[in-house]
């Protein structure tokens, strides 16, 4: 990412923003369409990752929509979305490959703020095995272009890696050798097969929407809160059209 790429230090909208959340939760429910979808047979195969400092508890309402609609679906495997971008990638490679191969088709990523991040990666390294890339508030463009109180947070679980807790992220990680092909992932071009998605509120109170700008993806726009993307209904509507107009990978087996 080069210097004019940046958007760091950009301010996000304000963070009372957030509360929305339970609105936004109380109007997918109260929606009956969304809350009973229709039931695909052919729908294909989801891998879920959760955000930053949230786990895979975080995405269980979209995890149990997808259900409905007949996906398969699988989750990450996190309980706290903290550890070193490059090795979480690495071990969600295998989780891919052994999803897909039970499958036996291509899977759709769907990844909230730094899961985007992280389903960005995977479907650079191994697209054979992706179908479509869903990125719902991802700061792909720049990780640390985020609101004021989540920039702390980064910076003390960072140390918390620094004074060497396991499975947390170093202040290295930032910059150094640990996670550079993670970082030149979060700029390279995805393969034509890949249908991507890169989904952003101006009115996202954690991450500066500017950042979630991905050059290779389209960009939906929503009026949304940040953490609310997952229950949010006119995020259900995008991934409605992208997982009926997905175009399958082609799967190597």
């Amino acid at each position: 990412m080069t210097a004019q790429d940046s958007v760091a230090g950009s301010p996000a909208a304000p963070v009372w923003g957030e509360l929305r959340y339970s609105g936004e939760l109380a109007r997918l429910l109260a929606d009956g369409e969304l809350r009973a979808p229709r039931r695909r047979l052919d729908a294909q195969p989801v891998l879920l990752i959760p955000g930053f400092m949230a786990g895979d508890a975080s995405l269980t309402v979209l995890r149990a929509w997808l259900r409905r609609r007949g996906h398969r679906v699988s989750m990450s495997g996190m309980l706290a979305n903290v550890g070193c971008a490059e090795q979480i990638v690495r071990r969600l490679e295998d989780h891919l490959q052994a999803f897909a191969s039970n499958c036996g088709r291509a899977v759709v990523l769907i990844g909230q703020c730094r899961g985007g991040a992280l389903a960005r990666a995977l479907a650079v390294r191994d697209p054979e095995n992706v179908a479509g890339l869903v990125m719902l508030g991802s700061p792909v463009r720049d990780g640390l272009a985020v609101s004021s109180p989540v920039l702390r947070a980064v910076r003390w679980v960072a140390r918390l890696g620094d004074l060497g807790l396991p499975r947390v992220f170093a202040t290295s990680c930032r910059d150094g050798a640990c996670c550079e092909v993670f970082r030149a992932d979060l700029t390279a071009p995805l393969a034509s097969s890949i249908q991507a998605i890169s989904v952003h509120s101006r009115s996202d109170g954690i991450v500066d929407w500017r950042a979630c700008l991905d050059p290779h993806a389209d960009a939906v726009e929503i009026d949304s809160s940040h953490c609310g993307m997952s229950v949010h209904p006119e995020v259900y509507r995008v991934l409605e059209r992208a997982l009926e107009s997905s175009t399958e990978a082609p799967w190597s087996g």
